[in-house]
């Protein structure tokens, strides 16, 4: 254990150790000087934090120290009742204070207790109340704005998550505050208690007891009383000042001296208006002129020389102004390098459908977007970058337009007035509307205004309005195109994931065998064909299986799509377990087995340009038949050729899966609807 650790320790066993065994005057001495020291120094940080966070301890140290100055309260108490005596610090205090006069002495002990008790304690109390209310109804206000500036991508992940942790440690910071302000209060209770139970105990003790007269005993136990109250309220005063200060530095990002010297002289004329009213107090009252002629003329100097800065502060800022506008813009490479940063996903809309994207008419547009990212992070176990959203005069009023890495990918138009209306197959002449084309499957649709919605959803249309509209077709580009937005430092971010959970899988597989670059390789592969990649525990062992066998990557993936069977099975079986595929023949895959040649990057399909296209007319021809049907097309062939079958038919059917009979679970139920010949 850290000698930081066992002194936290020592100081609470010696809380408990004052309040069971008497201590001697010398040790309570030191305890008391040390009392003061640590309540001056909370005080002193307390005034040169910048905010409250910087000192987010202070609500556990306010406990402890309310409760070390209660134990040596006890520990004073019981040496004053007891001996008469509570060491040299308390009787150099008491006769401080009282200078020979017991009444004005103990007078002025109750005015510093009334200052505590009901000036600095009450209102530290309430500021902790409402700075906790107003902290906490803030939150959500709070939340949604970083979400704002993430989806609009003024900030980045890292960003949102730091401001995010920031606000979280504040509503907590305050919440603690609103409990620790109650310690203060008590603390100031039970200081008046203490004190009366000196003096009145500490007179009938001393005159039943010790044989002392009445005058003896009362001069005796009020000079240790007022000596005893004051070393333990004059730390109790600095820590309800601390506290106070704490809880009141809301909109300030400066220490306090910075900020009073900053803010209260920020008028250099308002001085002026200070010494005059100064100077007429001293010429029209009997007040000494030397004090009020003295004072207005050292608020007078003061406001000048201010008023003197800040005319050169001024200057210097025109002048400054004026030299950079005069400098020519920089015509170097460093002037466009700033032009040259491209977003990973770009979502551009005409002016027409500003209103999505505008919360305040009620556009929910960022609100699907953070949607569709957690969605994205749940079912493909990817992270999809900040999508930048923004309006493009050049487009059409009602089109928008989807970039990937600056190219576009996708084109739409929406009318925000009107529903999407899809048939399911059974059409009905009495829906009218106007003909389009459903952007993320292609499905011929309509759109119709709101008085037919509700007409067509009778008559067995699926009915969607424009956001809905669009977040689908986003979706589906992302699932797409998200083995593109895999790169190397989305890569390492996902193995810095898995390495907090299995280190030792982690080291296993990189740096060595495979590199981040290897990793992303097969990360991608398994993204390409929509496979999720959520499981990367289950993908890093077959890596640390296989990686130090091959260094062609697409080998790799095929053994961990073969680890991932029962996902892959899952993802494509209907709900009794069955799975309807097309299979090809055997003079098929011979004749891709046999094409399949093999060079220093790897193996590669050099297939005949007339048998490729025989075998994706057959492929064609079958996926068209099952979709005809209502069934999803599922290509199931021998492991050896499932990937040079899928990079035959992935340009032209690329929404079509290829599995191999390794990667269907055991209690698959399978049903061949189709063969793929070669006439």
């Amino acid at each position: 254990m850290k000698a930081k650790d066992l002194s936290i320790l020592a100081g609470v066993i010696l809380i408990i150790v004052m309040l069971i065994i008497p201590l001697p005057p010398f040790l309570l001495d030191v305890l008391i000087i040390f009392n003061i020291s640590l309540s001056l120094l909370i005080l002193l940080v307390a005034l040169n934090t910048k905010n409250a966070l910087q000192f987010s301890v202070f609500p556990t140290m306010l406990l402890l120290v309310t409760l070390f100055r209660l134990g040596l309260s006890v520990s004073t108490t019981r040496s004053i009742l007891g001996e008469a005596h509570a060491g040299n610090v308390i009787d150099t205090f008491g006769s401080f204070v009282i200078g020979g006069n017991a009444v004005v002495g103990f007078v002025v002990f109750l005015i510093l207790i009334i200052i505590q008790f009901l000036v600095i304690t009450k209102g530290a109390e309430r500021v902790s109340e409402v700075g906790a209310r107003f902290t906490l109804d803030a939150m959500p206000g709070k939340q949604m704005s970083i979400d704002a500036d993430l989806n609009a991508g003024l900030i980045s992940d890292r960003e949102a998550k730091a401001r995010r942790e920031k606000i979280e440690n504040e509503a907590d910071f305050y919440g603690s505050m609103d409990g620790a302000s109650k310690f203060v209060k008590g603390d100031a209770i039970a200081s008046i208690i203490i004190v009366i139970i000196n003096m009145v105990f500490g007179l009938v003790i001393g005159m039943m007891q010790m044989g002392m007269d009445l005058s003896t005993a009362a001069s005796t136990y009020t000079l240790l009383t007022v000596g005893d109250g004051l070393v333990t309220q004059i730390p109790a005063l600095l820590i309800s000042t601390a506290t106070g200060v704490i809880v009141t530095k809301a909109a300030s990002e400066g220490n306090l001296g910075n900020d009073l010297t900053k803010q209260l002289l920020a008028y250099p004329k308002l001085l002026y208006v200070t010494a005059a009213t100064i100077f007429l107090l001293g010429v029209t009252t009997p007040i000494t002129k030397v004090v009020t002629f003295s004072v207005a003329g050292l608020l007078a100097f003061a406001g000048y020389r201010l008023s003197k800065a800040r005319t050169v502060e001024e200057e210097m800022e025109h002048q400054l102004q004026e030299e950079t506008t005069d400098v020519p813009e920089p015509t170097g490479p460093e002037s466009v390098l700033s032009l040259m940063k491209m977003d990973p996903i770009e979502f551009e809309f005409g002016y027409g459908l500003i209103p999505l994207a505008d919360a305040n008419q009620g556009g929910d547009l960022l609100d699907r977007v953070v949607m569709i990212r957690k969605q994205m992070a749940l079912e493909l176990g990817t992270m999809i970058p900040v999508i930048r959203i923004r309006d493009n005069l050049s487009l059409e009023p009602n089109a928008y337009t989807i970039k990937i890495k600056g190219d576009v990918v996708a084109k739409g138009e929406v009318l925000l007035d009107h529903y999407m209306a899809m048939s399911t197959g059974i059409e009905d002449e009495r829906i009218t509307g106007i003909a389009t084309v459903e952007p993320a499957f292609g499905l011929e649709a309509m759109w119709v205004t709101e008085d037919v919605k509700e007409e067509a959803e009778l008559s067995g249309y699926t009915v969607v309005d424009p956001p809905t509209v669009i977040s689908t077709h986003l979706t589906e580009l992302l699932k797409t195109y998200a083995h593109e937005l895999l790169g190397r430092e989305e890569t390492k971010a996902l193995i810095e994931h898995v390495k907090e959970t299995y280190p030792t899988l982690v080291e296993e597989v990189t740096p060595t065998p495979l590199s981040i670059g290897d990793v992303q390789k097969v990360l991608k592969n398994l993204l390409r064909e929509q496979l999720s990649i959520r499981n990367l525990p289950m993908i890093f062992e077959t890596l640390a299986d296989y990686g130090s066998r091959t260094k062609d990557m697409d080998v790799v993936t095929e053994y961990v799509r073969q680890a991932l069977s029962r996902q892959i099975s899952e993802q494509l079986t209907d709900e009794q377990n069955k799975l309807a595929v097309i299979t090809l023949a055997s003079e098929v895959e011979k004749r891709i087995a046999d094409a399949v040649g093999q060079n220093e990057n790897g193996h590669f399909l050099a297939l005949a340009p007339a048998d490729s296209q025989t075998i994706l007319q057959q492929t064609a021809s079958e996926t068209t038949k099952l979709a005809e049907m209502g069934q999803q097309a599922v290509i199931l062939c021998s492991p050896a050729v499932r990937m040079y079958m899928r990079h035959l038919i992935e340009r032209y059917l690329p929404q079509v899966p290829v599995i191999s009979y390794n990667e269907l679970d055991a209690s698959v139920e399978v049903q061949s609807v189709g063969v793929v010949r070669l006439q």
